[in-house]
């Protein structure tokens, strides 16, 4: 296997409104520890590890409740042993209740997140982490109490930057403009699912994000493995060896694509454009989420060296306008209210502009139901 630098993984983006540089495509750890039933054992994670390194990466993505905190444990050791700490860019997350019968041992309240995070520093084998995800919306904690929180440990110097996963559009912006309010540490970025499968935040978090300076990072942006091309269909039910039958199993809701039929049109029309590139569907994929507006590092996961090393490529081509529209079309997401009122030309040219034409779009964002 190749150890030589991937020039278009090293070209480094701003992390939101902040200094802090890191890789387009960020090397996700869930696969990290066999736990879980379909993990990588430490020894191939750390040639993961490694490889990605060694092509120019450097944001690792982990999380308290991955593989149960073996993800954190074996990108700890892999530090220890071989050094480089300070030039990687770890982000870890906390939410997940890591002890059951103890409500306090989960969610987003304060005596769970400094006790997930010397959890997570203690595992790391680090004194800091330089992003630190709230995973997900618990609905029930105060932002105020998540953000001061939050920002006495970026203070204190445990944490680096913050960042919120799988929340509401409405929560973040609430989150964010309280910071700008009370000066405290504000959002740099945002972590979502996105996908050619799953273009749903475009409607609000995206041009959210865009307004109120994050940065977006997806995750899953393979919709679980469909859009790798390596399985088809079997009844209702996908055929073929991969993770995506666990993740049915858990009753993951990523999963519920391979039941749908929507997903498996858009994956017609994604093989039928990487033929044409000559890429693989994988990389197709990736270049598509890379590439779009407002996204600064999309989150890649691999079992294997030869996997991780074609995602690690998704950057090295440009897809060609007309195949860019044909996936844009083939994937927008459905018009739902209150969106459908923003285009119809009774609306947008009669109603509102007198019957003129007036084109603005926010930082250069394209809506999920405009033409490109």
């Amino acid at each position: 296997m190749t150890t030589q630098l991937i020039e278009s993984l090293a070209k480094y983006h701003l992390l939101g409104q902040t200094g802090l540089r890191v890789s387009p495509l960020a090397l996700g750890t869930m696969t990290f520890g066999p736990d879980w039933g379909w993990g990588n054992t430490e020894e191939d994670s750390h040639r993961l590890l490694a490889r990605y390194l060694e092509a120019g990466g450097n944001f690792i993505d982990t999380a308290d409740a991955y593989t149960s905190g073996s993800s954190e444990r074996i990108i700890g050791d892999f530090f220890a042993k071989h050094g480089g700490r300070d030039r990687a860019v770890i982000a870890t997350k906390f939410s997940a209740n890591t002890s059951p019968g103890d409500p306090n041992a989960g969610g987003n309240g304060r005596k769970n997140i400094l006790r997930a995070l010397e959890g997570s520093l203690r595992r790391l084998k680090t004194d800091y982490v330089d992003v630190y995800w709230l995973h997900v919306w618990d609905g029930l904690t105060p932002v105020e109490e998540v953000m001061q929180t939050l920002t006495g440990l970026v203070r204190e110097g445990k944490v680096r930057y913050l960042g919120l996963s799988d929340v509401p559009a409405w929560y973040f912006a609430r989150a964010q403009t309280l910071a700008e309010r009370h000066g405290w540490e504000r959002i740099a970025a945002l972590q979502l699912e996105y996908s050619l499968a799953e273009r749903n935040i475009e409607r609000e978090h995206l041009p959210a994000a865009l307004a109120l300076g994050a940065a977006m990072t997806p995750w899953s942006p393979l919709a679980g493995g469909l859009l790798t091309g390596k399985y088809t269909r079997e009844g209702a039910r996908p055929k073929g060896d991969g993770r995506a039958h666990a993740l049915l199993a858990s009753g993951n809701p990523v999963a519920d694509k391979f039941l749908q039929e929507r997903p498996w049109a858009i994956l017609q029309e994604l093989l039928a454009v990487a033929k044409e590139v000559e890429r693989s569907p994988a990389q197709v994929a990736l270049n598509w989420v890379a590439t779009r507006p407002g996204v600064v590092s999309t989150i890649i996961g691999a079992s294997r060296l030869a996997q991780l090393e074609d995602n690690l490529r998704a950057l090295d081509f440009t897809l060609p306008p007309a195949l860019a529209a044909r996936l844009e079309a083939a994937s927008r997401p459905e018009r739902v209210h209150p969106y459908v009122f923003f285009e119809d030309p009774f609306f947008t040219r009669g109603m509102l502009a007198g019957g003129t034409t007036v084109r603005a779009e926010p930082a250069g964002f394209r809506g999920p139901l405009q033409a490109p």
